[in-house]
C-alpha cells in the first residue's frame, strides 16, 4: 500500500512536468517563458493550496456545502418560475424530469441574480479586488486578472462584453490570455446545472484551479511584459464606458434574456453534439465490429488520464468522459459520468469531475469567437487565427487542475 501511494505522486508529479513541458514547447518566446519560472511555481503552490482547502480541510468543506445548498434553494425558486410557465410538463415522465426543465431553466433566474448584483455594484467590487490579488499572485496586467475573475461570474462570451470599450486596443497576445482564461472557466450562470451531475466540491475545486491554472499554461505558452502604464490606458477606457447610465428594469430585462439564450444554446448544442456522437458511434461500431468512436477517444486520452493519476485500468475509462467533452462539450460528458461512473474510483471520479470543470472544447471556439467578432471584428479574427492553439492551452489547463486534485485524493 505504501508503495502505491509513493507510485501515486510520482505519477503525478510527473504529470504534472509533462504539462508544462507541453504548455512550453509551442512557447511564442521559449527564453521570456523560462524567466517565469519561479512565478510559475508560486501559482503551482497556490493551486495545490486552494485544492487542499476546498477539498482537505473543514473550512472547505463548509464553503462547498453553504454554496451547494445556496444554489439547492436557487434552484427551487427557479422551480416554481418554470412550473409556472410550463406546469406540470416538467415533473412528468417514468425517467423523472426533463434536463430542459431541471437543469437549463434555472439558468434564466440565475442570469438575472447576476445581473441584480452586477447592477447594485457589488459584483464589480468583488471581480476588482479578486482580480487585484490574483494579478499580485499572477504577475500578469490587471486586466487579464480581472477578466479571469470575471468570466468565472459571467460567462465566456458575456465577460467580453464588460470590455466592449477597450476591445479594440487589446494586443493580439492579451488577447490570447483574455479568451484563454474564458474558455479554461465556467461561468455562475451554469453552477447550479453542474452541481446536479457532478459533486459540488469539484466543481468549485475546479473553478478555483482553473482560474489559477490559466496563467500557469499562459506563462509559458504566451508570456509578455505588461507595464502599469498599459493597464491604465485601457483601464480609463472601461471607466468612461461604465458610467453610461442603465435602469434597473432594462438591465433586468436584458439579463433575463441573456440567460434565456444561454438555455437554449445549451439545449441546442445538446441535441446537435449527442445526436452526431450516437451518429459516429453507430458508424465506428458498424466499420470496427463493435467499437464505438467513444472507445477510440478513450485510448488516445488514456496515457493524459493515466499522467493525472487515474489506475491505469481505469485510464481508458476516463479518457472516454475526456475526449467526449474535447470534441462535444462538458454537459454531455458529465451526463455521462454521472450515469456510467459505477466501478471507477473515487480518486478517478474526483479528477475527472474536476476535468470536465470547464468550457475546453472545439464548439467554444466558434462561441468566443462569434462573441468576440460580434464586437469587435479585429478581435474576432484575432481569436477565430488562434483558435486551436486556445484549446489546446485551455485543455492543459484542465488536465493541470485535475493533476493537482489527483494528488490530494
Amino acid at each position: 500500500m505504501a508503495f502505491e501511494v509513493r507510485v501515486h505522486y510520482l505519477i503525478g508529479v510527473a504529470g504534472l512536468a509533462f504539462f508544462l513541458l507541453l504548455a512550453w514547447l509551442p512557447s511564442t518566446d521559449r527564453r521570456a517563458a523560462g524567466g517565469r519560472l519561479p512565478r510559475i511555481a508560486i501559482l503551482l503552490a497556490v493551486q495545490i493550496a486552494l485544492g487542499f482547502l476546498l477539498l482537505k480541510t473543514g473550512i472547505g468543506r463548509t464553503v462547498v456545502r453553504a454554496v451547494s445548498e445556496t444554489f439547492d434553494h436557487l434552484l427551487g425558486y427557479a422551480a416554481q418560475g418554470t412550473a409556472f410557465v410550463f406546469g406540470d410538463l416538467p415533473t412528468t415522465g417514468a425517467s423523472g424530469p426533463a434536463f430542459l426543465f431541471a437543469v437549463l431553466m434555472p439558468i434564466v433566474f440565475v442570469s438575472a441574480l447576476i445581473g441584480i448584483l452586477q447592477h447594485l455594484r457589488v459584483l464589480p467590487l468583488i471581480i476588482t479586488y479578486l482580480g487585484l490579488l490574483l494579478s499580485w499572485v499572477s504577475g500578469f496586467g490587471k486586466i487579464e486578472s480581472f477578466n479571469a475573475v470575471a468570466s468565472a461570474i459571467l460567462g465566456q462570451s458575456e465577460v467580453f462584453i464588460s470590455l466592449r470599450a477597450m476591445l479594440d486596443d487589446i494586443p493580439p497576445q492579451r488577447m490570447y490570455t483574455l479568451a484563454a482564461s474564458a474558455m479554461s472557466t465556467v461561468s455562475a450562470s451554469v453552477l447550479g446545472a453542474y452541481m446536479q451531475l457532478i459533486d459540488p466540491k469539484y466543481v468549485i475545486a475546479g473553478i478555483m484551479l482553473n482560474m489559477v491554472g490559466a496563467f500557469v499554461v499562459c506563462s509559458l505558452i504566451n508570456p509578455y511584459p505588461v507595464t502599469a502604464a498599459d493597464d491604465a490606458e485601457l483601464l480609463g477606457e472601461e471607466i468612461v464606458d461604465s458610467r453610461k447610465p442603465q435602469s434597473f428594469f432594462e438591465m433586468l430585462t436584458e439579463y433575463i434574456l441573456v440567460g434565456f439564450k444561454v438555455a437554449f444554446t445549451v439545449a441546442a448544442m445538446l441535441i446537435g453534439f449527442i445526436a452526431l456522437l450516437a451518429m459516429i458511434n453507430g458508424l465506428f461500431a458498424a466499420l470496427f465490429h463493435g467499437t464505438t468512436f467513444q472507445d477510440v477517444m478513450g485510448h488516445v486520452f488514456a496515457p493524459l488520464a493515466w499522467l493525472t493519476g487515474v489506475p491505469w485500468h481505469e485510464a481508458a475509462d476516463a479518457g472516454r468522459f475526456m475526449g467526449t467533452k474535447l470534441v462535444s462539450n462538458e454537459v454531455v460528458a458529465m451526463q455521462e459520468l454521472s450515469r456510467q461512473h459505477d466501478g471507477l474510483s473515487d480518486r478517478t471520479v474526483a479528477i475527472v469531475s474536476t476535468y470536465l470543470v470547464s468550457f475546453a472544447n472545439f464548439a467554444t471556439i466558434a462561441i468566443v469567437t462569434g462573441a468576440v467578432r460580434s464586437l469587435s471584428e479585429k478581435q474576432g479574427t484575432v481569436i477565430a487565427r488562434n483558435g486551436l492553439r486556445l484549446l489546446y492551452g485551455a485543455t492543459l489547463v484542465s488536465l493541470l487542475s485535475a493533476t493537482i486534485v489527483g494528488l490530494l485524493s
